[in-house]
Formats: C-alpha cells, structure tokens, sequence
C-alpha cells in the first residue's frame, strides 16, 4: 500500500491474538442478571504461533516460562482480591466461576467494577494493596519510609498500626520458585544476552531490585525468545497507583519485522522536539536506546490477563532507565489482529459513517497501536517544578493520564511522519481508525486507565467539533481538520498538566470528562445488543502450543 504499509502487508497475511473477606457461604450467584451476558462480552482466542523457527532448546524453554507465567498469575491473584481457591470454590455456578477466573475477584473490570456476586460490596481502591479499612490520611501520616514504594504492600500489626511487606517477603514461596525456573530456563538459554537478563531477573524476584535487570532486558535485541515477568504496571492499585502489580507475557519475537521498525524509534528526539508544547515541557531527551519490536504473544498472565487484554506494551517504568535507555515498545501482533478481526471492524459496521468505513484499515490499527507505545517515550518523566517524578506527583490519576497523553501524541506523531514521507497513504486512514478504536477501548469503562483517557478524548473532541452523530443514522462523521486541531490543543493540556505535577487539575479533567454520556451509552449498548464483544480471552498454554509432550 505504501512504505509502512508494503511491508505490513507481507507480515501481517502471514500470521491468521484484596483482603479476601468472603466467606464460601458468601459467594453465591447473583440472580439479577444472566451470565450468559456477561459472558458474551468476551470472545475465545487461541494464542500460538509458528513455533518452527525455533531451536529445540528455545523450544524446551517455553513450558518452563509458562510456569514462571502461572506463578505471576497466583501472585496477582493476591494482590487483586486475596485466596483465589477459596473464592472460586465458594461460587456453584462454572459459568460465574470463569466469569470470575477472568476478572480475578468478584467485580466485573468491563463495567466500572460493579460486583457480580452476592454479598460483595464496592471494590477497594487500594485492591489487596492495602488495609481495606486504611484512609488515606492514615497513610499520609504513617512514618514509614518505603510505604511508597512499587514493591511492598501494607497491614496492621496487632495493635492496629500500619506496617510494610517487601513483595519478596509477601510472595517468598511464590518468588522462590519462579527465580528457580528462571534460572533453569537461563541454562537452556543459547543467546548470552537472554541468559544474563534471565538470571538478573531470577535475582530480582528475590531482592525487588529490578533495575539492573531492566537495563538488561533493554539490552537484549537479538534474542527470539523473550518473557515480560515480576511487578509492572501500577493500574491495579486506583488508591495511589503506588503498587506494581505481578504479570507475565511470554513472547516469539518476529526478528525480520522487529529489525524494520527500528528506524523509528531513532526519530524520538526529533518528535520530541515538534510536540505542541512550551520548551520547558520537552525539555528531557529521549532515550536513544528506545526500541520497537514485534512479537506473537503465547502467554499472558497477572494483571495484563485481568479484563481487558493488553495489545501492545511499553516498558521498563524506571524512570531512571527510560531516561538512560528509553523504553522497548513490544507489538503483540497475533493478539492485535484478533482484536480488529473480532471487535473494531463489527464496531466499525455499526457507529462509523458508511461514507468513511473504507478508510478503516488493519495497517493503520497496528500503526497508531505501536505510535501510542512510542509515545510513552515523549514529553517528560520528571515535573518541572520540583515535584518529583510525574507518576509520584499525580498519584492514582497518573496512569489515565499518561495513557491519554499516549494517545493523542502517537496519534501526532502518525501525522508528523506521514508529512515527512516515512508514513504514506491518506491521512484519513490513520484518523478514521484511531477514531473507531475510541469506541473499542472506551467499553473497557471507567476502573479501566484506558477507559478513562478515551472517555476523556471523546469528550474533548466532541466538545471540539471533531466529529458529529448523524440523529438518522446514528453513526459517527469525523471532521477531520478540527480533529486534528484538537489532537493538539489536547496534547499541550496534558502535557502541562504532567509537567506541573497538577493533581488537582488532574483530577478536575477526570471527573468532568471521564464520563460516559447518555448517547454515547445508548450507542455503547447497541454494541452490545448486536453481540459485538469487548475484548478477547485467550485458550493458551503449552497443550495449545503443541508442546505437551515436553
């Protein structure tokens, strides 16, 4: 199609995806809703991939990781809501029980975490995190140094205080283990920079030091096999967004594909240095070591396995090592095609103007998918203003915002490259979809990061006349010179709410426009009655692999 998209193309045809407090007597089913529903909001993926590329040694690594996967998993399990056997146990319904198994706990992550068994109340913030009953003065006013921390959670001593757990001290049995099959794992491994990232991140689990193994697996670029393993991300805990929260992506890189996409990661600092902001708010440079790769994901577990189903990720979130290396964006291609197979497109059918349809494209999916990671990497990390690190400073808003700022800056850096030449086609593609994909990710609801910054640019572009709802139709028509007006004038507000640290602001943004209006409710559930899923849960494992005999 072009040069971004010839070369899509040919890849893309060759692959076809908290304190436990109830009671087992507790945990009966709901009576006020059928589960089929429910359980019609998922669609069934098989997650593989052409494992004929790999050594027999790579080969015998996989059941391995996959367990080191399985062991993350019952660490979340913990984390999000406390003993998964007892609860599942304590539900008589199966189909309530993998309802259950899918949100990791009794509240539905898909509709703003209501709870969907009986006698469950409010979800806590805090998740497992965290005292049930703590405020969050009490946590203000608690003397103790690493109560901040990504890695510890916090109880109460006999007499009431608040204290803090290491995460290698809360989940020993569980981390001693993993580090083992790690280590196991680094003795098959053939290629010497995977074997020393496995080994520092077996050490890792151990001490939750991760930095070194984090600048290591920044290291790693020729390495086929690759696992995303321990605490990452910090959207489970909706308190403070201190907590990181256990997963595990088990990965095949795509090397030829990985290699052509390096090109635009080099071109960060000059994006940087474009976006529509003030200096001072662009000031940092970003890591020159940044890096886009694409992978087939056989694996997930943890918290990117609870709800809905991440399709890309950035990462390390050490401030310090995005700073000195940048930050690997992982294209987790197999998932993504079958999110646009199974939801954008039926999505696109339905809410998107017939005049504007044929410009939703696969090509410009995965492109404005793989720019948001790479947006991760512009603007800054720090405030600057003193008050620390951006995360820090805006606490549990900080993730709905930086995955907002993602979204509008890939979104400009798609245009910017297209004006350059390293992206050609007609503009409209790439914003006709971004646009379609706001009605995918805005179900996801309010409990979700995601969700949130969709609802928040939803409104704004709303607000700003980027598109308008035809009453007859009731299908949406972009307008795309004011889309992408307010692209801008959005990205220039979020990145000087990130840099000033502006909590309040922050939290002003979400509660006005983090909101699902009427109509646009009305059209969420027309989706829904028209049996469009939400997202996707994945049938994995080493017996779907075809290495059961291992």
């Amino acid at each position: 199609m072009r040069k971004l998209s010839l070369f899509l193309s040919i890849v893309f045809l060759s692959f076809i995806v908290f304190s436990a407090c109830q009671s087992a007597g507790e945990t009966e089913q709901k009576q006020d809703g059928p589960q089929d529903a429910r359980s019609a909001m998922y669609t069934k993926v098989r997650l593989a991939t052409d494992l004929g590329t790999l050594s027999e040694k790579q080969e015998q690594m996989i059941p391995i990781l996959i367990e080191v996967a399985q062991i993350m998993d019952g660490i979340f399990w913990q984390q999000a809501y406390g003993d998964k056997e007892a609860f599942l146990n304590g539900i008589s319904s199966q189909d309530e029980r993998d309802f259950a198994a899918i949100n990791y706990g009794p509240w539905d992550r898909l509709n703003n975490n209501e709870p969907f068994v009986s006698g469950v109340g409010e979800k806590p913030a805090g998740a497992n995190f965290y005292p049930t009953d703590m405020t969050k003065e009490e946590f203000e006013a608690a003397d103790l140094s690493d109560k901040t921390s990504l890695y510890t959670i916090l109880r109460r001593n006999e007499a009431g205080e608040l204290y803090t757990i290491p995460y290698h001290e809360a989940f020993a049995e569980e981390t001693k283990r993993a580090s083992d099959l790690l280590k196991k794992a680094a003795e098959l491994a053939e290629n010497q920079e995977l074997k020393k990232y496995l080994n520092l991140k077996a050490e890792a689990l151990l001490t939750d030091e991760y930095r070194e193994s984090d600048l290591a697996w920044m290291d790693m670029t020729t390495n086929q096999i690759d696992i995303i393993t321990g605490p990452t991300e910090t959207y489970e805990d909706q308190l403070f967004g201190y907590k990181a929260s256990h997963t595990t992506y088990v990965l095949v890189k795509d090397m030829e594909w990985s290699a052509r996409l390096a090109k635009y990661a080099a071109l960060l600092p000059e994006l940087q240095r474009g976006i529509p902001v003030p200096d001072a708010y662009k000031a940092e440079e970003p890591g020159a070591n940044s890096q886009l790769a694409a992978f087939d994901v056989i694996y997930y577990a943890g918290d990117c396995n609870a709800g809905s189903k991440t399709i890309a990720v950035n990462l390390p979130n050490d401030e310090q090592v995005q700073l000195e290396k940048g930050t690997r964006r992982s294209q987790l291609k197999n998932a993504m095609r079958a999110k646009y197979d199974k939801i954008l497109l039926p999505i696109t059918d339905v809410l998107i103007d017939k005049d504007q349809r044929q410009y939703i494209t696969f090509d410009a999916f995965f492109a404005n998918t793989m720019f948001h990671e790479v947006a991760h990497g512009l603007g800054i990390k720090n405030t600057i203003n003193g008050r620390g690190t951006v995360r820090s400073a805006l606490k549990e808003h900080a993730s709905a915002l930086e995955e907002g700022k993602a979204d509008v800056l890939g979104l400009y850096m798609v245009s910017k490259l297209h004006e350059k030449g390293e992206i050609e086609g007609d503009m409209k593609e790439y914003y006709t979809t971004f646009m379609a994909s706001i009605f995918r990710s805005v179900r996801f609801g309010a409990s979700s990061a995601h969700g949130k910054a969709n609802m928040i640019r939803f409104n704004y572009f709303q607000e700003q006349g980027a598109f308008t709802r035809g009453a007859a139709t009731g299908t949406y028509k972009l307008d795309y010179d004011k889309l992408r007006e307010a692209m801008n004038s959005l990205s220039e507000i979020i990145l000087t709410l990130q840099g000033d640290g502006d909590y309040d602001g922050v939290a002003t943004l979400v509660d006005e426009k983090a909101v699902i209006k009427e109509q646009l409710q009305s059209d969420l559930d027309k989706l829904a009655s028209q049996g469009i899923p939400v997202d996707i849960v994945f049938e994995q494992g080493v017996e779907v692999l075809g290495l059961s005999d291992q």
